[in-house]
């Protein structure tokens, strides 16, 4: 099995070939990451010591023809897996494939990242857990109602692991909110008056009577006073969520994220 990639693939279509025979007689032997021609010379050498089939998932075509023409050469048979299907493909969508060696590999390492960086978000929503603030690409803190959940969601599918704390001024902070990295931290704050009526309405949501204090206006500025010196005092960067729509704070908090990265590095 040759591949410019693991070659796990030619070897699953490989041993569901060799069940329909006598399978305990066929040994398959998978040589990964093939993408130089001296390799294949090595391959064809080595092939030719005994009874064999190559088969083969290259997609840089010079590869592919010196496999086949060095294979032709010794009587080998070869098996271009792959091959057909790209074929085949090509002719339905009218497009011409990539060529490029392991791309399944990364879609798949990109998808698992990112389900990891969702389920990172839901674990750690809301200070769930304070231990997995040390994990997080992204730290958000702020009062009820900045968005702080569905800006972690929305990070989340861009791969960056978020956590997130609301700051409540007979609460505490976790200790570990001091151990971060100062661009890892963002605090979100939003005008009096809109976070007023996003609590009215909240309340109405939830079937409560909007006199709560929850929703009072003499709380709210009690609380944006105590999280605006809360983060004057960690040094963090401040975004204004007001009237700002949640991809848009995402994008200036990965901003944020990366030039932090590269002045850490």
């Amino acid at each position: 099995m040759v591949s410019d990639s693991l070659g796990e693939t030619a070897e699953y279509v490989a041993r569901a070939a060799a069940s329909q025979f006598n399978s305990g007689r066929v040994e398959i032997r998978r040589v990964s990451y093939v993408v130089e021609e001296y390799q294949i010379e090595e391959i064809i050498a080595e092939a030719a010591q005994g009874p064999c089939i190559i088969a083969y998932t290259l997609v840089l075509e010079h590869l592919k023809r010196r496999l086949v023409a060095l294979a032709g050469e010794r009587g080998i048979p070869t098996v271009d897996i792959l091959g057909p299907m790209l074929e085949a493909l090509s002719r339905i969508t009218q497009a011409s494939p990539r060529l490029e060696p392991g791309l399944i590999r990364r879609l798949d390492e990109d998808y698992f990242r990112k389900m990891e960086a969702i389920d990172f978000a839901v674990r750690y929503d809301d200070g769930k857990d304070p231990r997995g603030l040390l994990f997080a690409d992204v730290v958000l803190i702020g009062v009820s109602r900045t968005s702080k959940t569905p800006v972690c969601m929305y990070l989340a599918h861009k791969r960056l692991k978020a956590a997130n704390i609301p700051l409540v001024p007979e609460v505490a902070p976790a200790d570990e909110l001091w151990r971060l990295p100062r661009h890892k931290v963002i605090g979100l704050t939003i005008d009096p008056q809109l976070l007023y009526q996003i609590r009215q309405e909240r309340l109405k949501a939830l079937g409560l009577g909007a006199n709560a204090d929850y929703a009072k206006l003499d709380r709210i500025y009690r609380e944006l006073e105590y999280a605006h010196g809360l983060m004057e005092r960690l040094g963090c960067t401040v975004i204004d969520v007001t009237n700002r729509a949640v991809e848009e704070t995402a994008s200036r908090i990965i901003e944020i994220y990366r030039r932090g990265q590269r002045h850490v590095g």
